[in-house]
């Protein structure tokens, strides 16, 4: 062969062991580039399974009795899902509409539609209704008597004085024949001046619900609230009579107007209204408190 053959194979022996020392030092660099990012995306996944997800606390306005009792069933639940619950009992329970509307908690429980309707045009309430959650059965309590039948001419009956709870009474009154309300009441409002038939000619004595319990003794009957019921130890079986499962007086969890649409109050919602919630309120409270879902 001669040298100027010789000199060309030697070139192209060159040429290719560079071109495959550059493939191979490609390939390694991909390589090594890939272990970089698969090696950055492993910590990244490492730090946020260490990183504690991030819980919220969620403040809830409630009554005492059945309200605070549900919510404090439910806390477990909505702890699984990083929601701090804390129940708020305030004093004056007229004071959790106020407490809401002034930011001081995020939700209440304790009320039902048609109270908020007869308060919340006056005190400039913008609310909404989240979930409805329970019906607290109204009902005619005495300490003389054992049927509505023994009540006597002019006997003394304690109602609510709260316009939607006495309109609430003074009904269930009117379903047991004992008064007749005047037609065309198309609010849950009424007083005893709207009775247009008193057969009996009863005395109404109008008063705060709570005090109605210790009442008694000096009433021949009065109609009281379950919550209240529940919360002085009395019996809610011994009433002679009450409202059926009709009612439209649920019980809701109350929200400011927008905050209903919030992951956290639709988590709430969600949590007190399935069966497990409905088996406890069954099972604690009786014919007491009725679920409303």
């Amino acid at each position: 062969m001669s040298k100027k053959g010789l000199g060309v194979l030697f070139s192209v022996l060159v040429g290719v062991s560079v071109l495959v020392a550059g493939c191979g030092s490609g390939n390694q660099a991909a390589q090594t580039n890939q272990a970089a990012q698969t090696n950055q995306a492993a910590q990244t996944n490492q730090a946020s399974a260490a990183e504690p997800k991030k819980e919220v606390t969620l403040k809830i306005g409630a009554a005492p009795v059945p309200h605070a009792e549900i919510l404090e069933f439910i806390k477990p639940k909505l702890k699984e899902q990083g929601i701090n619950l804390e129940v708020v009992i305030l004093d004056d329970e007229g004071q959790l509409n106020p407490a809401l509307k002034d930011n001081q908690i995020d939700a209440n429980f304790f009320q039902h539609v048609p109270y908020l309707d007869s308060v919340k045009t006056e005190k400039g309430f913008d609310f909404a209704v989240a979930a409805k959650v329970h019906v607290e059965p109204i009902g005619f309590y005495s300490d003389k008597w054992k049927s509505k039948d023994e009540l006597k001419e002019g006997a003394k009956i304690g109602i609510p004085n709260n316009p939607s709870n006495e309109f609430r009474a003074l009904t269930l009154l009117q379903e047991q024949g004992l008064i007749k309300l005047r037609d065309g009441l198309t609010t849950y409002e009424a007083t005893p001046k709207d009775i247009v038939e008193n057969p009996k000619k009863l005395e109404f004595v109008e008063a705060e619900a709570a005090t109605l319990p210790r009442a008694l003794p000096d009433l021949d009957g009065a109609i009281i609230n379950t919550n209240v019921v529940l919360e002085a130890k009395i019996d809610p079986n011994s009433a002679l009579f009450r409202e059926g499962g009709n009612s439209p007086y649920a019980n809701v969890i109350t929200v400011r107007k927008g905050d209903e649409n919030r992951d956290e109050i639709k988590k709430l919602d969600a949590a007190l209204t399935t069966p497990e919630v409905k088996k406890f309120i069954e099972d604690k409270y009786g014919v007491a408190v009725v679920p409303a879902f």
